[in-house]
Formats: structure tokens, sequence, C-alpha cells
């Protein structure tokens, strides 16, 4: 698997021909599935429609509030967080299982999720957070939620500079274009961060 950063909350996780999109900023990049965590409640996204290698429409599908969704058998789970939507605006967070492993998209998270939810997304094979502050989870909630969710694969968003975040982690980051990985690979670690370049 290969997990690319396009800067803020968008990264593109992909499996062979097969890649998910979080919270991409323009419609540049193309995936099988697209997650929002962050959505205008009266602009209700809809499936959208690419075409194949082929020029045949292939349906890409935008999965923008909570539920549970099959998409080319990757089984994604949708959590509302209820404590920061309004009647504008829906936050979502996300499980993803694909390929045996866990993954976890907190998107635009700004305070730590409830009990019940943190039990929904223990020990996660990789948890992608925002850390910077503001909107978004300050550095040492941050460094809190993923010491709690045990991730073994610790992925920072959302931020200027991932610092402040790693100190409050109290570890040291391996920092790359991309993060090339397979299960095997990773099942032996625990709180790993990996700070990925914008490309």
């Amino acid at each position: 698997m290969v997990l690319n950063y396009f800067g803020n909350g968008a990264f593109r996780l992909q499996s062979g021909d097969t890649s998910v999109l979080v919270n991409p900023e323009n419609n540049r990049l193309k995936a099988d599935v697209t997650l929002r965590t962050l959505v205008a409640t009266e602009n209700p996204l809809a499936a959208e429609a690419t075409a194949g290698s082929d020029g045949t429409a292939v349906a890409a599908q935008t999965i923008a509030f909570p539920g549970e969704y099959e998409v080319k058998k990757i089984e994604i789970l949708g959590y509302p967080v209820a404590a920061e939507s309004t009647e504008k605006y829906l936050k979502t967070v996300y499980s993803v299982y694909w390929e045996g492993m866990k993954f976890v998209f907190l998107g635009h998270l700004s305070k730590p999720v409830d009990a019940a939810l943190m039990e929904e997304l223990l020990e996660p094979d990789m948890l992608i957070l925002p850390v910077g502050g503001g909107h978004f989870l300050e550095p040492e909630i941050a460094a809190k939620v993923a010491k709690q969710l045990e991730a073994r694969i610790i992925v920072p968003s959302f931020y200027k500079n991932p610092d402040e975040f790693l100190k409050a982690l109290g570890k040291k980051a391996e920092r790359t274009d991309k993060f090339v990985f397979k299960q095997k690979d990773i099942i032996g670690d625990k709180g790993r961060p990996i700070v990925l370049s914008a490309g």
C-alpha cells in the first residue's frame, strides 16, 4: 500500500489500482471512493461518475455522512461527531477496513471524541489525525488521543509544523514523501509517527 499526502487533510491510500481519497481540495485527484470528514448539511454530496481507462463510466462514490459502506471490498464505517456538528455542518470520523488492516481518519476533529466512539476507533493499524490547533486538535491533545487509541502508525495532518505534536508524543518521526508499507511491515509497531511531505 502507498499513502500520499496533499496538504491540509488530503490523503490518498492506494493498493494496486484501487484507491481511497480523503478530503481532497479539488477535483484533480481521482479515486474509487472519496471520504469527506466535514460537509455542509444543505449541500449533500451525491455519488460522482468518472471515466475509466477505456472511456466507460466507473462509479466513484463520495461518502460524506455516517453509516456503513462497502466499496471494492473496502469496508467503511462513518461515525458522527455529534459534539462538533451543527445544523450547517456535519463532522464524521471513519474507520476503514482494507486488506486486513484498520485505518482511522479523524479529519476535522477539534476536541477528543467521547468514550463510546473511542472504543470503536481503538487499535488502528494507522491513525491520521489533525494536530495543528485552532480549528483542529491542539498538539498536546492530539498526542494524548493518539496514545489512547494505541495506533501502530500515527500520521499528522492539518499542521504548519508537526514538531510540537511530536514533542508531546515524545517520539521522533520518520519524514518521507510517501509511505509504502504492507501489513507485515507495521505489525510490530506501536505509536510510530510518520510525517509526510505534501505532494
